[in-house]
């Protein structure tokens, strides 16, 4: 049987070029005028997967 890509995971989650998974940093929706000029920068951009979440992502996301 044909499995389905996890909807919520799949807008959250993308596999890199060499196949890591990427996500975006906590804390930059809101409120960012109490935030230092670094940290908004350190929080920009993607990051990578921690190795503990990985075995559940793929099951979240077959084929991705």
């Amino acid at each position: 049987m044909k499995l389905k890509n996890h909807s919520g995971a799949s807008k959250r989650f993308k596999r890199s070029g060499s196949g890591k998974w990427m996500r975006r940093k906590a804390g930059m929706r809101h409120i960012l005028t109490s935030k230092a000029p670094g940290v908004k920068s350190r929080l920009s951009g993607p990051a990578e997967v921690r190795k503990e979440d990985r075995t559940s992502l793929s099951r979240l996301l077959p084929y991705k």
